[in-house]
C-alpha cells in the first residue's frame, strides 16, 4: 500500500502556469478520478506527481519519501504509470509488450522467471487480453491497444496505478469493464489515480473526483458534493440536469450558459 501527498504544488509549461497551489492527498482503497476541462491541468499534476515534470514550487511525497530523491525506478515500483494516447513503435507480440511491465522489478541483464511470467497472465486476463496472446500489438484495433496497454500498467504490481483518460479509444461495453477494473482494484486496497473525461463515468465508479480549472482544485470530495449543476456551469460552461441512482449522480448535459 502506498500513500501520496502533494503539497503547495506548481508546475510551469514555459511561461505558462499549469498547475498552482494544489494540495491533495491519496490514501490506499481508493478510486479517484481527476476530472475537468482541457486545459485545466490535470495531466501536468500527475505527470508532476511521477517525477516526469519538475516542480517550480511545492513537494510531491511518496510514504513520506520526496520524489525528487527518488529514482526512475524506485518511483515505477510504487507507481504503475498508463499515459494517455500511446504510440506504438516495435512489432512486439502482446504478452512481450506486456512483460515491459516487470522492468523496474529487473536488473539490466535479468530474464523473467516464471513469478514474473504468472505476473504478465494475470494482467492480460484482468484487462480481459489473454486471448489475444501471440497477436502483434501494432496490428491490433485502438480499443485492443488500450487495454493490452492497461494489463502491461498492471503487471507492474505496483501498489498505486496512475491512469491519464484510459477509456480514450475504448466502446461503452470496454470502457465499463475498466472502469469496475479499476474499481475492483481500489477495492483490494490499491490506489487508483485516474484523469476522466466522461463525467458519467466519472460519476458511477470513482469513491471520490477532484475538479480542476485552470490549474486549480475546484472542488474535491465523492461525486455527489462535486458534479452539481454549479460547478458544472462553473467549470466547463454547461447546464445539466443531475438526477441520481444508487447514491450517484447521474448527468445529462442541456446547453451552454
Amino acid at each position: 500500500m502506498v500513500t501520496i501527498r502533494i503539497e503547495e504544488m506548481g508546475v510551469r509549461l514555459g511561461r505558462h502556469a499549469a498547475v498552482q497551489g494544489v494540495t491533495l492527498g491519496f490514501d490506499p482503497g481508493q478510486l479517484v478520478g481527476i476530472i475537468g476541462p482541457n486545459g485545466a491541468g490535470k495531466s501536468s499534476m500527475i505527470r508532476a506527481m511521477l517525477g516526469l515534470v519538475p516542480l517550480s514550487a511545492g513537494r510531491v511525497s511518496i510514504d513520506g519519501r520526496d520524489v525528487a530523491a527518488l529514482s526512475r525506478r524506485d518511483i515505477a515500483k510504487h507507481l504503475a504509470y498508463l499515459p494517455q494516447g500511446q504510440t506504438l513503435h516495435w512489432p512486439l507480440a502482446v504478452e512481450r509488450l506486456v512483460a515491459l511491465g516487470r522492468l523496474p522489478h529487473l536488473g539490466p541483464l535479468s530474464r523473467l522467471t516464471p513469478a514474473d511470467e504468472e505476473m504478465v497472465d494475470a494482467a492480460l486476463t484482468r484487462a480481459d487480453v489473454l486471448h489475444l496472446k501471440g497477436r502483434i500489438a501494432t496490428e491490433l484495433s485502438g480499443g485492443e491497444r488500450a487495454r493490452v496497454l492497461l494489463a502491461r500498467a498492471l503487471a507492474v504490481g505496483a501498489p498505486a496505478l496512475v491512469a491519464d483518460e484510459p477509456l480514450a479509444a475504448l466502446d461503452p461495453g470496454h470502457q465499463i469493464d475498466v472502469m469496475a477494473l479499476l474499481s475492483a482494484e481500489a477495492r483490494s486496497g490499491a490506489l487508483i489515480v485516474t484523469v476522466l473525461h466522461d463525467l458519467g463515468m466519472a460519476a458511477r465508479y470513482c469513491d471520490r473526483l477532484v475538479l480542476m480549472n485552470r490549474g486549480e482544485v475546484v472542488a474535491d470530495g465523492p461525486p455527489m458534493q462535486v458534479l452539481t449543476r454549479a460547478h458544472l456551469a462553473r467549470v466547463y460552461g454547461i447546464d445539466a440536469w443531475i438526477g441520481e441512482e444508487a447514491g450517484r449522480p447521474v448527468i445529462l448535459p442541456l446547453n451552454r450558459v
